[in-house]
């Protein structure tokens, strides 16, 4: 019996260990992640023992993205290495450089510098392309254009690498990109950049490092940031968020709250808020809503409506992924852009949606937005039973949301039975108006 009783709690520290290190994992974006190129433009090893080197951030994950304050990318120099010069983003700290003569002084002379990026606006002669938004990276999905970033630097006194033969520098180690949630892997030599110029021409740097890194919600918080609430036109009742799914109230992990009709403390100073919520039995910042909403002969509609219960925060190009099998039978959006987001072969399940430009992507602090989409109802599929026309998974600004309990799910009307549960009676349904077209 004892030593059941041991097999027993080995395997489920096994299994608790195990979930820990998948959730490092997302298997709605399995190949997303930041990588970092140092591109070396020049080389002097002989004379001046300096180089020039373009640094570039690439967002290559599909629906995260990183807002203000930014990402502030950090390192630790190998040797004695200072930073002469940079365009396209600023050390935070200069550091000590009395260490280092001649009569100008190195931009940075810190063992460990800590690179931010520069705002909109900054003078024509202090930037690089991709340079100068504050820190903030859009997803890919979202805007390609701006999901990168980029600067340069002139270092010197740079510590030689014996491996290459004392012709190239040494690498720095410990990279961070200064936003919680991600870590960064050791640089690797990869074959260099090269870059197309005109229709018959490349050209290359002349030599490049690689840092990758990869996001996890278990690294960057204990506890969840949204939850999901149910409804549906054939029940009164609305399932709500499950409680204490942020946090319970008056506990140490419990954000400050205020209830009713409380204004909310100003904030001040350039550091982000502390975080304050409308006082809920949830004690979430975001709540995602999915009400199914009519049900017609050939097709369904379902509406959806994302809360901001943060008093101090407003969300910029926020996306929200929903997944669902009849995500791929999508017909009609309104309000909302969408991209399915078809990471394996041909399941299309998951879809990624996001505001309009000038007209919702920003979120307000105490708002919302919604949109109603139209669904065709999947043949041999479709069913109101089972929790079925509910979400499998829902993600906000890359955060995983907690959902309701399966068995607390709405209930189809007066225990309908199996026979009926793919459709409710038909004088319930109605016919979809002809103008409805496919996007």
């Amino acid at each position: 019996m004892g030593k059941e009783r041991f097999v027993f709690v080995l395997l489920v520290f096994s299994c608790s260990s195990c979930s820990r290190f998948a959730d490092a994992y997302d298997p709605m974006d399995p190949n997303g992640d930041i990588t970092i190129n140092w591109d070396f433009q020049s080389l002097d090893v002989k004379v001046a023992n300096t180089y020039t080197v373009m640094v570039s951030i690439q967002n290559h994950q599909l629906y995260r993205h990183i807002e203000r304050p930014g990402w502030r990318l950090s390192w630790s120099w190998a040797g004695e290495e200072v930073i002469w010069d940079a365009r396209g983003a600023e050390a935070t700290e200069q550091g000590d450089c009395s260490r280092v003569g001649g009569g100008s002084r190195p931009h940075c002379c810190q063992k460990r510098p800590v690179m931010a990026d520069l705002p909109p606006g900054t003078p024509f002669n202090q930037q690089v392309a991709n340079c100068c938004r504050d820190g903030v990276l859009s997803s890919l999905t979202q805007n390609n254009l701006t999901s990168a970033a980029a600067f340069q630097m002139v270092v010197g006194q740079y510590a030689a690498a014996r491996d290459g033969g004392g012709k190239e520098p040494e690498m720095p180690w410990s990279f961070d990109i200064g936003v919680p949630g991600y870590s960064c892997s050791n640089a690797t030599k990869v074959p260099p950049t090269r870059t197309k110029v005109d229709t018959n021409r490349h050209v290359q740097v002349l030599l490049t490092w690689r840092v990758t890194c990869s996001y996890s919600q278990y690294r960057e918080a204990g506890a969840p940031s949204c939850c999901v609430s149910l409804s549906t036109f054939y029940s009164s009742g609305i399932v709500p968020c499950p409680r204490c799914s942020c946090a319970c109230q008056g506990s140490p992990a419990s954000p400050q709250c205020v209830s009713g009709g409380e204004p909310a403390p100003a904030a001040g100073g350039g550091e982000p808020a502390a975080p304050l919520v409308r006082c809920s039995e949830h004690m979430c910042p975001i709540r995602v809503h999915w009400h199914v909403k009519v049900n017609y002969r050939r097709y369904w509609r379902v509406k959806v409506t994302v809360s901001n219960y943060n008093l101090v925060r407003n969300y910029s190009d926020w996306n929200l992924v929903l997944q669902h099998p009849n995500l791929r039978s999508l017909t009609q959006l309104f309000s909302f852009n969408y991209k399915p987001l078809v990471e394996y072969g041909t399941i299309n399940d998951t879809g990624m949606f996001w505001g309009i430009r000038s007209y919702n992507e920003m979120l307000l602090q105490d708002g919302n937005v919604q949109t109603e989409m139209i669904l065709e109802k999947s043949e041999g599929e479709f069913t109101f039973s089972g929790g079925w026309a509910f979400p499998r998974r829902v993600y906000f600004d890359g955060h995983e949301c907690v959902m309701p309990p399966a068995d607390q799910y709405p209930a189809l009307p007066n225990g309908a039975p199996a026979t009926r549960r793919r459709s409710l009676a038909a004088a319930a349904c109605m016919v979809l108006p002809s103008f409805i077209a496919l996007v």
